[in-house]
């Protein structure tokens, strides 16, 4: 990728957007614009940059270690994005923050993002990543969110991996009017919902599409069954 020329770059983007996302039902004005925006390959392992507009999960290898994580294709990224409905005065949590580039493409559009990866070589990865893209509004922290993080409310939760069932930890950390998208089931069969607080203890759960990720990793999310 560093070989390639600015106007290869851009088309590439340009590429992935068109053949790739919108295609995927993904119409948010707001999200195509941070995908157009945002460097994604700036996010992407060295070793992987030529692969960064491709429609592939990208293995997170970080300074020679795989960590057997991935970056989601670009079409998941962005739908998963869409299906927070994020205002531009939403703070966000996001479970899992791998590469930091799905935390950067939310920062985009809200006000700020916290994300929380339990794998302190992607905590740092992502770190630099953000650095490097020059995102101000996201926050990445070491730690094991599958249960929820902190004691704040959030008006929009992301999780980044598969889980079995969501957690009410998690959905209780939904300010009310709040969104959590998740996928959630085993695999080959998965689906990605919206979860929204509409009172102190009432949720709206909504299925969007079916889709295939691998599962969030950290000690409570393995305890996870049906």
């Amino acid at each position: 990728m560093k070989a390639s020329s600015l106007p290869d770059i851009e088309h590439a983007r340009f590429n992935m957007i068109e053949q790739q996302i919108r295609p995927w039902d993904v119409h948010d004005a707001r999200v195509l614009k941070a995908i157009a925006t945002l460097p994604r390959e700036t996010f992407v392992p060295a070793a992987y940059q030529a692969l960064a507009f491709s429609d592939l999960e990208i293995p997170l290898v970080v300074h020679g270690e795989d960590t057997s994580q991935v970056m989601l294709a670009p079409k998941i990224e962005a739908r998963l994005a869409q299906a927070l409905e994020l205002r531009a005065d939403d703070c966000v949590l996001e479970v899992g923050a791998g590469s930091g580039y799905q935390a950067a493409l939310l920062a985009f559009i809200a006000r700020q993002v916290t994300s929380v990866e339990i794998d302190s070589r992607l905590t740092s990865f992502g770190q630099e990543n953000i650095r490097a893209a020059a995102v101000s509004n996201v926050t990445i922290e070491t730690g094991d969110g599958s249960e929820g993080w902190g004691n704040t409310e959030y008006d929009a939760i992301l999780v980044s991996g598969s889980m079995p069932f969501v957690p009410d930890g998690l959905k209780y950390q939904l300010r009310e009017g709040g969104r959590l998208v998740a996928v959630v089931g085993q695999s080959p069969i998965m689906t990605a919902m919206r979860i929204t607080r509409i009172t102190a203890a009432s949720f709206e759960t909504e299925s969007l599409f079916e889709t295939v990720i691998k599962p969030l990793v950290g000690p409570r999310a393995s305890r996870f069954k049906f």
